[in-house]
């Protein structure tokens, strides 16, 4: 039985709700976080409850909780599953309130988490992707739970036998529809730079620290499609997928058309960095 956390209560999933009026529900008003669990062991806790403030300041919105809170939250749910690999998810919306645009009318947040186990699948050999204009809002660097175009891309790449749609905005390459991207040129790690269209990756930020940490020289710069289709090896990440290689690029091979070395010697220092949550 799933045990989920609503608004300061622990119970079954299936005895969970949340009133059809509330703002998550008619205007998509709210934000949210994925955050993995490795060996029943938060994986940078600090840095996603910092991106949750900043996505919750974006919005206008106040945390409801504190970090202590939340903690004793997660480890309740965590500890309440079998799983020793878990994702939990957080979801905070401005609330219940009558339909009206006006956000002064919300007094009390909804506030929704729960995990899952992390079904791992491998994608060591690589995956095929395919590009499509951005067609998201503005505000990318905001977690919000607003996803319809990132649904739409994934379904678009989904109809095309792929896994990740790469997008491109004003010329540039921003992310994919649900990861970070990154481009490999001879000895290089390219991948663009944070702003309001490049959402600030728990896993690419800390991907680029471990990258640094083992002199592998990673630039954050803006990456133009011309790069992207002439790069050595192309890679996405996400908190539940990792680093994954991408060896098919719009039908055409990626590098030779399989996984690179490059991607080898960075998994490997990421996996490298994930065994201390194995002790």
């Amino acid at each position: 039985m799933t045990t989920v956390y609503i608004n300061g209560d622990f119970k079954p999933l299936s005895e969970a709700s949340v009133n059809v009026l509330d703002r998550g529900f008619t205007f998509g008003d709210g934000v949210y976080e994925v955050i993995p669990v490795f060996n029943r062991k938060i994986f940078r806790f600090d840095e996603h409850i910092q991106r949750l403030e900043n996505s919750l300041k974006a919005l206008y919105m106040d945390n409801p909780l504190t970090k202590d809170q939340w903690l004793n939250i997660f480890n309740q749910l965590v500890d309440a599953s079998e799983a020793l690999d878990q994702s939990i998810y957080l979801q905070i919306t401005r609330g219940v309130t009558e339909r009206d645009h006006d956000i002064s009318l919300a007094d009390s947040p909804t506030v929704f988490s729960m995990s899952r186990p992390i079904v791992k699948k491998d994608l060591s050999s690589g995956i095929k992707v395919i590009t499509h204009e951005d067609i998201r809002w503005q505000y990318c660097d905001i977690k919000a739970i607003t996803l319809l175009p990132s649904v739409i891309l994934r379904h678009k790449a989904k109809e095309q036998g792929a896994k990740e749609a790469i997008l491109i905005r004003d010329g540039y390459i921003t992310e994919g529809a649900a990861s970070n991207v990154f481009i490999i040129k001879g000895d290089t790690v390219f991948t663009p730079p944070k702003n309001r269209h490049v959402l600030s990756g728990i896993t690419r930020d800390l991907l680029i620290e471990i990258l640094s940490t083992n002199n592998i020289n990673c630039l954050e710069t803006p990456v133009e499609p011309e790069q992207l289709f002439d790069a050595d090896e192309i890679w996405i990440t996400s908190s539940t997928w990792e680093i994954v290689p991408v060896i098919d690029l719009d039908n055409k091979p990626v590098g030779q058309g399989f996984t690179g070395p490059m991607w080898e010697k960075a998994n490997h220092f990421y996996q490298e960095f994930k065994k201390q949550y194995n002790n």
